[in-house]
């Protein structure tokens, strides 16, 4: 069995190997990116919608997404129209595809046939297409990792940085728009007009930027929380082997990181065993008839009622650590003295401070596109230490 301090340099190792990989990465890819928002700014314009799919775990990308261009996290920035089309999108692309939208598909790092198919139909129509990976399209892109978790992790760290960049150049004044709320994010902009050119060289620093502030909070969260996340996964681990279950719950692009998880265990990379996961993220008619009926803070209370067992494990990811859903959860797997575990973000929020996770997780920011990209690593490690630890490797 292992033992806990092994345990933690193994997750401290895995955390840090992600971020020269994505550095070089990005460094490639970030003037290409500001090229391709600067497009999707005009197709948004001109009404276009983003149009996103995905299979397996990718259709959870798709999900992601979807929610942060219709839901920003940012306070004043306008929803922009997205969809998820995974459980049906190439019959669902021929129904509503029109010429000025912009078509992202996702796969692993190896691509998926159908998925550049249906990529492909859609240039055909005039539509942008995003490549996720692929070899073509409007911006297609060569997996840089083989690796199936750090891949997707460094996708969402791409549609996380062209959701941001796309309202920069929505929102400035040369298309008709005052920069408003992005100000804080981009100073440089300021109020005048400036020209393309300019923007995008100063949009592909910023990404830049962005993603060496990601590279610095993965490094810290090795720092400070390795030892509680391998003891998470310990403690997990036992209750895997009493016959539990995990159930996991997010809210927004939190609930997409659930799915992910939960996916992650039941359908993994070859060579990993199948692990029992469930996500009551996943469960669209459930949360909505307990949101109507009872009300949105008791969605994930009563789906818990239903499913648990006192051997399972909930696993609570909220960026703010504050959401009354996944508090009022907790506090109902406490009392069934089930295992708790919560990703959190910010400070830990109530979660952390109320103790109602035996395993909080904190990733110490207050930018939530940031704090999700790490959460994602480590949810990603967690699996990779269950898989050593059923094998004894760990």
């Amino acid at each position: 069995m292992a033992t806990a301090s092994k345990l933690a340099n193994q997750i401290d190792e895995r955390l840090l190997e992600r971020n020269p990989l994505f550095e070089a990465f990005f460094s490639r890819e970030a003037p290409r990116m500001a090229d391709a928002c600067r497009e999707m700014s005009e197709r948004f314009l001109r009404g276009g919608r983003l149009l996103a799919f995905g299979r397996g775990p990718y259709a959870t990308d798709a999900q992601h997404v979807s929610v942060e261009f219709v839901h920003p996290v940012i306070v004043g920035k306008r929803a922009l129209p997205a969809l998820d089309l995974s459980v049906l999108f190439r019959p669902w692309l021929g129904a509503i595809l029109r010429p000025e939208d912009i078509v992202m598909g996702f796969g692993p790092p190896e691509g998926d046939p159908e998925v550049w198919a249906t990529i492909q139909e859609a240039r055909l129509k005039d539509a942008m297409t995003f490549a996720l990976p692929g070899v073509e399209g409007s911006y297609a892109v060569n997996a840089a990792t083989q690796d199936p978790f750090m891949h997707q992790e460094m996708i969402e760290v791409l549609y996380h940085t062209l959701w941001e960049t796309v309202h920069v150049f929505f929102e400035h004044r040369e298309l008709g728009f005052e920069v408003g709320d992005s100000g804080f994010l981009y100073p440089f902009l300021g109020t005048e007009k400036q020209g393309t050119s300019d923007v995008v060289a100063e949009v592909t620093s910023s990404i830049l930027m962005k993603v060496h502030d990601d590279a610095k909070l993965r490094a810290q969260v090795a720092r400070e929380e390795a030892e509680q996340i391998g003891n998470a996964t310990l403690a997990i681990y036992e209750r895997l082997r009493r016959g539990g279950k995990l159930i996991l719950l997010g809210n927004g692009g939190s609930a997409t990181d659930a799915n992910d998880f939960a996916i992650d265990c039941v359908l993994p990379p070859p060579g990993y065993q199948s692990l029992p996961a469930i996500s009551l993220s996943l469960e669209p008619a459930n949360i909505t008839a307990v949101a109507n009926d009872i009300g949105a803070d008791a969605i994930f209370l009563r789906q818990l009622i239903a499913q648990a067992r006192p051997e399972d494990v909930a696993i609570g990811i909220s960026t703010s650590g504050g959401s009354r859903n996944i508090i009022m959860a907790l506090e109902e797997a406490r009392k069934r003295n089930m295992l708790t575990v919560a990703l959190l973000g910010y400070d830990g929020g109530e979660i952390k401070h109320q103790r109602l996770a035996d395993f909080p997780v904190v990733v110490d920011c207050d930018y939530i596109p940031r704090i999700q990209e790490v959460q994602a690593s480590i949810y990603h490690v967690i699996r990779e230490s269950l898989e050593a630890l059923s094998h004894g490797q760990a």
